[in-house]
C-alpha cells in the first residue's frame, strides 16, 4: 500500500531537529548572500541583461525562501492554523476516501483554494467547480488517470478565489490501494506557485529579450505565398508612424495580393483610412470588400469608386488613398490606378521612375527582374527622390524580402513620416 498524508497513514518521521536546525541555518544564510548581491547588484534594470540578471536573482530568492519554509515544517510539524498570506499557507494535503465519499482538507488547502476553513472539503467531483474552465479537463484527466490507471498526479491548474484573484496550484499524488489491489483512496500535497511562475515567467521573458534583440524599424513583414500568384515574388511591410502621438492614430493602412482572374492575373493593393479608429478593424474590411470586386469583374481602374460608392452605404472606412494593380504573368503586362494615392515605382537595370498615367491610370509591359513598389503616401516631399535612389540595390536584390528591409529602412529613418504600408512585387522569370 502507498503511502499518504493523512492521520491513518501518517508521514515518516523528520529527521533529527539539530540537523534540520543547520539545513534551515545554510539556507538562511544563502538567502541573505544572494539579496545582499542582487542589492549590490549595479546592473541598469533598464538593459535586457541587467533585467534577466534581476529575474533570476528574484527566482532564486523565491525558492530560497520557499526552502526555509518547508524546513520549518519539518522541525516544527504542521502549522495548527495557517496565517493568511503566509509562506507556510501555500502547501496543503487532501485525502478523498472512495468508499465513504468523504474527503479531508489540511487547514493550509482551504486557504490555498480560497475556501473557508469553516466549510466542508469538497469531493473529487465538486472540486473542478473551484478552477478555471479551461482547465477542469485538464484536472479530470488528471484525476481519473490516478484513480482508474493508478498513475501518480503531477500537474497543475488555475483555480478562483471568492475576490476574483486566479492562483496557479501544483498537486502532486497517488491512489492509495486496498488489500485486493482496488483504489480505496487518492491523497494529494497541493501548493500555491503562483508567485514562482510568475518569476519563472519574467526570467524567460527576459532570457529571450536579451537572446532576441529588439527588431529594425521595420514590422509586419510579410512574404506571400507564390500559388495564386505566379510570376510575382512578393512581400509587404507596416511601418509604424516615428511619432506615438498624432499621425499614427489618425490614419491606418492596409496591403494585399490575391488573385484576379482565371489567366493567373494577380491584384496588388495598398492604401489608408481617412478616420481615427480604422486600423482597428479597417484593413480587413476593405480587404475583403477588394477581393469580392475583383472576383466579380471589376477591373483595377474601377475598384477606388467602387470602393467609395460602397463606404457611403455601408460600415465600410472610408478610404482615404489607394493604389490598384493588376498584373498579366503571360503577357507581363501591369495595369495601375492610384485614386489620391502615390503613383507606383517601376525599378529596373539600376534605375527607377514613377508610373504616372491620366486620370491616375497607367499600363505598361514588365521585364524579368522589374521591380515594382506599392506604397501609401509619406510626410516627406523627397520622399519619392529618395526611394529612387534606391534604384541600384533594389534592382540587385535577392529578393523581394530583401527589398522590403531595403524601402522600409529608408523610410524608418525620417523623422516626420506617419504610418506607411509598402508592398513589393519582383517579376520572376
Amino acid at each position: 500500500m502507498s503511502s499518504h498524508l493523512s492521520a491513518d497513514h501518517p508521514a515518516a518521521q523528520p529527521p533529527e531537529n539539530d540537523s534540520v536546525e543547520a539545513l534551515i541555518s545554510q539556507a538562511r544564510r544563502l538567502r541573505g548572500d544572494v539579496d545582499a548581491v542582487r542589492r549590490d547588484s549595479q546592473e541598469d534594470a533598464a538593459d535586457a541583461r541587467g533585467r534577466w540578471q534581476r529575474a533570476l536573482y528574484d527566482l532564486a530568492l523565491h525558492q530560497l525562501t520557499d526552502l526555509d519554509a518547508h524546513l520549518a515544517q519539518l522541525r516544527d510539524g504542521p502549522a495548527p492554523a495557517p496565517r493568511p498570506g503566509s509562506l507556510l499557507s501555500r502547501v496543503g494535503s487532501a485525502e478523498w476516501n472512495l468508499l465513504t465519499d468523504e474527503a479531508e482538507w489540511s487547514g493550509e488547502l482551504f486557504h490555498i483554494l480560497g475556501r473557508d476553513p469553516a466549510s466542508v472539503p469538497l469531493s473529487l467531483d465538486e472540486l473542478p467547480s473551484l478552477v478555471l474552465a479551461e482547465d477542469r479537463p485538464k484536472l479530470t484527466a488528471m484525476v481519473t488517470d490516478c484513480l482508474v490507471d493508478a498513475r501518480p498526479i503531477d500537474g497543475e491548474f488555475r483555480v478562483v478565489h471568492p475576490d476574483g484573484a486566479v492562483r496557479t496550484v501544483h498537486m502532486m499524488g497517488e491512489p492509495v490501494l486496498d488489500a485486493d489491489g482496488s483504489t480505496a483512496s487518492m491523497w494529494a500535497v497541493l501548493r500555491d506557485v503562483s508567485e514562482l511562475r510568475r518569476s519563472q515567467r519574467a526570467v524567460s521573458e527576459t532570457r529571450d529579450s536579451l537572446r532576441h534583440p529588439p527588431p529594425p524599424p521595420w514590422h509586419g513583414l510579410l512574404r506571400f505565398p507564390d500559388e495564386g500568384r505566379p510570376g510575382l515574388d512578393l512581400a509587404a511591410a507596416h511601418l509604424p508612424s516615428a511619432s506615438a502621438a498624432g499621425p499614427r492614430s489618425r490614419y491606418g493602412g492596409w496591403y494585399d495580393a490575391c488573385p484576379l482572374g482565371a489567366d493567373g492575373e494577380t491584384l496588388l493593393t495598398v492604401g489608408d483610412f481617412e478616420h481615427p479608429g480604422a486600423e482597428a478593424h479597417g484593413p480587413a474590411v476593405v480587404i475583403g470588400a477588394l477581393r469580392g470586386l475583383a472576383l466579380a469583374g471589376v477591373r483595377p481602374a474601377g475598384l477606388g469608386d467602387r470602393l467609395g460608392a460602397w463606404g457611403g452605404a455601408t460600415a465600410l472606412p472610408p478610404v482615404r488613398a489607394g493604389v490598384y494593380c493588376g498584373y498579366r504573368p503571360l503577357t507581363r503586362t501591369l495595369t495601375c490606378a492610384h485614386a489620391r494615392g502615390p503613383a507606383p515605382l517601376l525599378f529596373r537595370g539600376g534605375t527607377g521612375r514613377e508610373l504616372p498615367g491620366p486620370s491616375g491610370q497607367a499600363e505598361a509591359p514588365l521585364e524579368a527582374g522589374d521591380l515594382l513598389l506599392l506604397r501609401t503616401e509619406a510626410l516627406e516631399p523627397d520622399a519619392v527622390e529618395r526611394l529612387l535612389s534606391l534604384a541600384p540595390r533594389l534592382t540587385g536584390a535577392d529578393s523581394a524580402r530583401d527589398a522590403v528591409r531595403m524601402v522600409t529602412r529608408e523610410l524608418g529613418a525620417s523623422p516626420g513620416r506617419r504610418d506607411v504600408c509598402v508592398l513589393v512585387a519582383r517579376v520572376t522569370p
